[in-house]
C-alpha cells in the first residue's frame, strides 16, 4: 500500500502525541471537585486544534521538499478532510460520555481522571484498529464496498435522527459486568478496585472506565471506515485519527454544557457519512478529487453550526 509514511515520521509523529499527552497531563487540571470552566476548556480545545493545524503545515513543507507540491497538497488535503470527519464524529462520542457520568454521579475531578485513561485506551485502540484496517485494505481491496456500505446504512440511521437514550442500567456489557464482579455500593474515592476482608471489590469507577473504553470502541466502528473513504494512506489515516482524539478532554467539558445545542449535528453527520459511503461505492466507477471532499464537509459542517445556532435563538424567543 502506497504510503508517505517512514519510520523517522512515525517517530516524530508519536513524539509529539507524547509530548502533548504530559502536556495535557500537567496543564489540564483543576481542583478537586472544582468544574471546569468554559473559557478554560475553550483555550485548551482552541490549543489543541491549533496544533493540528500547525502539523498539517508542517507535513505540506515536508512533503513539498520531499516528493513535490502535488502530492504535498493531495496528502495535506486528507489529513484536513480526515481530521475534520473524526473531529465531528468524536463529538458524538462526547454526548455518550456526558450520559455515562450522568448516570453514575461522577464528580469533575474523577471525569477528568477517566477521560486521560479514556484518551490514553483511544490512542492504542486505534493505532492497532488502523493498521489491521490498512492491512485488510491492502489484501482484500473488496473490503472498501463492504466500508462504503456499511457507512451509507450508518448515515440512513443519523439522518433517522437520534432515539432517546434508554437506561443505561440495560446496557449488556454493564449487566455482565453485574453479574460477574464485587462492585461495592458506592464511589472509592478515585479508586478503581478495594479490598474488603480479604476479598477485592470492583468500584463503580472501574464500571465507568469499561464503558467509556467500550463506547471508543464501538466510535471506531465508524470513524476508522469513514476515514478509509477519504485516504487509504495508513500514515494519514493514523495522523488525522490521533490528532482528532488529542484534546478530547478539553473539548468534553466545552460541549458538557451544550449538549442540547446541537441540535442538527447528527443530521450533518448523517449527510457526511452518506456522501462518503456513496463515494467508496462508486470507487471504480468515479475518482472524486479530495478537495470536493474537504469542501464538502466543511460546508456541511458549516450549515449544521449555523442552523444549530438558529434553532437555539428561536427556542430562547
Amino acid at each position: 500500500m502506497e504510503t508517505i509514511g517512514n519510520l523517522w515520521l512515525y517517530l516524530a509523529f508519536f513524539g509529539i502525541v507524547s509530548v502533548m499527552l504530559i502536556i495535557d497531563f500537567l496543564g489540564f487540571k483543576q481542583k478537586q471537585n472544582q468544574n471546569v470552566p468554559f473559557k478554560q476548556a475553550a483555550y485548551w480545545s482552541i490549543a489543541w486544534v491549533t496544533v493540528a493545524i500547525l502539523f498539517g503545515g508542517a507535513l505540506w513543507l515536508y512533503l513539498q521538499q520531499t516528493v513535490g507540491v502535488n502530492i504535498a497538497n493531495q496528502k495535506t488535503m486528507e489529513y484536513f478532510a480526515g481530521y475534520l470527519l473524526e473531529k465531528s464524529l468524536a463529538i458524538d462520542n462526547v454526548f455518550v460520555w456526558l450520559m455515562i457520568f450522568a448516570a453514575f454521579t461522577i464528580p469533575p475531578a474523577l471525569q477528568r481522571k477517566i477521560l486521560l485513561y479514556g484518551v490514553l485506551g483511544a490512542i492504542v485502540l486505534r493505532t492497532i484498529f488502523i493498521f489491521i484496517g490498512a492491512w485488510f485494505v491492502q489484501e482484500f481491496s473488496w473490503i472498501l464496498y463492504i466500508f462504503g456500505a456499511f457507512l451509507v446504512y450508518t448515515g440512513f440511521k443519523f439522518l433517522k435522527g437520534q432515539e432517546e437514550e434508554g437506561d443505561i442500567e440495560d446496557n449488556a456489557l454493564l449487566k455482565w459486568l453485574r453479574k460477574h464482579l464485587r462492585i461495592t455500593p458506592q464511589l472509592e474515592g478515585n479508586k478503581f478496585f478495594v479490598r474488603r476482608n480479604g476479598l477485592l471489590w470492583a468500584t463503580p469507577l472501574f464500571l465507568v472506565l469499561v464503558l467509556v473504553e467500550a463506547s471508543d470502541v464501538i466510535f471506531a466502528v465508524d470513524s476508522i471506515p469513514a476515514i478509509f473513504a477519504v485516504t487509504t494512506d495508513p500514515f494519514i489515516v493514523l495522523t488525522a485519527n490521533l490528532m482528532a482524539i488529542l484534546g478530547l478532554r478539553a473539548m468534553f467539558f466545552l460541549l458538557a454544557g451544550a449538549a442540547t445545542k446541537m441540535h442538527y449535528l447528527p443530521y450533518g453527520l448523517g449527510i457526511i457519512l452518506l456522501f462518503i459511503g456513496t463515494k467508496m461505492l462508486l470507487l471504480d466507477v468515479f475518482h472524486m478529487p479530495i478537495w470536493i471532499s474537504l469542501s464538502f464537509i466543511i460546508l456541511v459542517l458549516s450549515i449544521t453550526a449555523y442552523l444549530s445556532l438558529r434553532h437555539n435563538k428561536h427556542q430562547a424567543e
